[in-house]
């Protein structure tokens, strides 16, 4: 497992924005303080979940990791007030892939938080191409780090670990997230759930999973034919059926918290979303497993604390 061993030490201004390679050690810069003593365990919020931003975090007494960043700078900073929590104190930003819906807010927190952010290579390629300036130059990012699907590593005290997921991106991935003897798993934006991604999301303390679209009102909704063939692809996104298929013949039952995320706001509704999840779940919904949320776009879902 490769690690990231983090200190209190700030980033020097004029960085060079050097890529740093994965054996490298990392500092992200000053974490601040609110005066509000940190949650001892692991803590999950998901700060906005859908097609128009995705971003969440997920933390520990000693590290707080931003997964995605989909909505602007002030919002990020916003939502994350909102719920107690001080943006200066993030430690690291990891990416999924690089659709707008996941990187919106990327450069601007990047600049203004100068801490490590993670993604693959395709990733970042992809990405900086999409944002070159009219001369052809590339953005860059301070402190860049690399990662490779299938591999682990650290970051503070939190090990994680990228795998692969169908999607039509340049190298999409979730992330599993363990520490204190907690994991929480995220799968979001992925068209089918093949057979690897379903063992990395077994033995999940909070299980944070797409619900897209209603395969009904998909069909009947205003989005154009092709738009409607690519979200119902095998790299597109996972629908409420096939949700419910997974959590009723593959999905180990062993969560306390199942997080319904990335709904579509025209081509599915909350609580035909909700009904098809507890439908499935059956029996095993109870005070101390399965207990369903639903993430949403327009407002933080209050911390999962573990």
């Amino acid at each position: 497992m490769k690690a990231f061993p983090f200190s209190s030490l700030a980033c020097r201004p004029g960085s060079s924005g050097k890529q740093t390679s994965a054996n490298q050690k990392v500092t992200p810069g000053s974490t601040g303080t609110t005066g509000i003593l940190p949650y001892m365990g692991v803590s999950v919020s998901v700060l906005a979940s859908g097609s128009r931003g995705n971003s969440a975090v997920v933390e520990t007494s000693k590290t707080k990791i931003l997964v995605d960043a989909g909505i602007s700078c002030r919002e990020t900073f916003k939502r994350m007030r909102a719920l107690g929590e001080d943006s200066r104190s993030l430690t690291a930003i990891l990416l999924t892939h690089e659709h707008t819906d996941h990187v919106y807010g990327l450069p601007a927190l990047a600049r203004r938080l100068r801490i490590p952010v993670f993604m693959t290579g395709a990733t970042h390629q992809t990405w900086a191409r999409a944002l070159r300036d009219g001369e052809g130059q590339l953005p860059s990012l301070e402190r860049l780090e690399i990662f490779s699907s299938g591999k682990s590593f650290q970051v503070g005290d939190i090990d994680v670990t990228p795998f692969t997921i169908p999607h039509d991106a340049a190298d999409p991935v979730g992330f599993t997230f363990r520490s204190q003897g907690v994991k929480v798993g995220f799968a979001t934006d992925l068209g089918y759930l093949p057979a690897s991604v379903r063992d990395h999301l077994r033995r999940c303390e909070v299980l944070v999973i797409e619900s897209n679209h209603d395969l009904e009102m998909l069909r009947v909704g205003p989005y154009p034919w092709s738009v409607k063939q690519r979200v119902m692809s095998r790299v597109g996104h996972l629908s409420n059926d096939a949700l419910a298929e997974f959590l009723t013949n593959d999905y180990d039952g062993e969560a306390a918290y199942v997080v319904l995320a990335h709904l579509s706001e025209h081509n599915n509704h909350p609580e035909i979303a909700r009904g098809a999840a507890v439908k499935a779940l059956g029996p095993r919904q109870t005070l101390l497993r399965n207990r369903l949320m639903l993430a949403l776009q327009s407002e933080a879902l209050e911390p999962i604390r573990l």
